[in-house]
């Protein structure tokens, strides 16, 4: 039986650091860190942290990537491809019938208020809530299903989240996908130092948010353009399985 490939289409700080280490910890499956990102930082004018150690290090040419590391037979029952939505805005998203397919996503508050960090006056594109939605869209189309995972239920029921996704994607659930080992991962990302302090220091899934976002005055406009966007993911949105 030929392994399956996942890709998992996340917005930006949408803990997808995270569940990539959730899925690294199953015996059967091999991980990979974000394969478009080379290709699309020499397509996108934002300045990106890191961003000529990143290009230098990676193929920027999305025809080879996909050919040789998306749909190319998984090494192991399953492969599972943490991919950034906007990372696909150019491409023709044919691909995707030869994937299973899953997104990520956050309120629009919080994704903008961490993001700034990063990229301190963010776009809706850096958003990747119009990319997500473009996925959502083409999946339907052609008669694929569309399963969408909010962080913040994956954060408040993290078992019961991951048994309804192993479900929705015809795995078996491992409870070995509940935690992982601090520090840096030999799948990291090049761009790790820069992205990735605070999930280097988890052990497993960080209790949900229960404060309020500190979105600063001119990033409300912001907001309020994902808000549309990030409903209509959530009409294809996961419910969690008893835990």
């Amino acid at each position: 039986m030929p392994g399956k490939t996942i890709c998992m289409w996340s917005g930006p700080r949408n803990v997808s650091t995270a569940v990539m280490y959730s899925f690294a910890q199953r015996a059967d499956t091999e991980v990979i860190d974000e394969p478009l990102y080379g290709y699309y930082l020499t397509r996108t004018s934002t300045e990106h942290p890191a961003e000529k150690v990143v290009v230098d290090a990676m193929d920027t040419s999305a025809d080879s990537v996909i050919k040789d590391t998306i749909v190319k037979a998984p090494s192991r029952p399953f492969r599972f491809l943490k991919q950034m939505a906007h990372h696909s805005r150019e491409l023709d998203l044919s691909f995707l019938s030869l994937t299973d397919n899953v997104l990520l996503t956050r309120s629009p508050d919080y994704v903008v208020a961490s993001l700034r960090h990063q990229i301190p006056n963010p776009a809706l594109a850096d958003t990747a809530f119009d990319a997500q939605v473009r996925i959502v869209e083409h999946l339907e189309q052609n008669n694929q299903a569309a399963c969408v995972v909010d962080s913040a239920d994956l954060l408040a029921n993290p078992e019961g989240m991951l048994k309804a996704l192993c479900n929705k994607l015809n795995m078996p659930f491992d409870a070995a996908m509940l935690s992982w080992p601090a520090g840096p991962k030999p799948y990291d990302g090049v761009w790790a130092p820069w992205w990735y302090d605070n999930v280097h220091r988890s052990t497993g899934f960080a209790a949900p948010r229960n404060t309020p976002a500190d979105v600063p005055a001119h990033l409300t406009d912001l907001v309020d353009q994902c808000q549309p966007l990030y409903r209509k993911l959530l009409q294809h949105r996961l419910t969690p399985q008893g835990s």
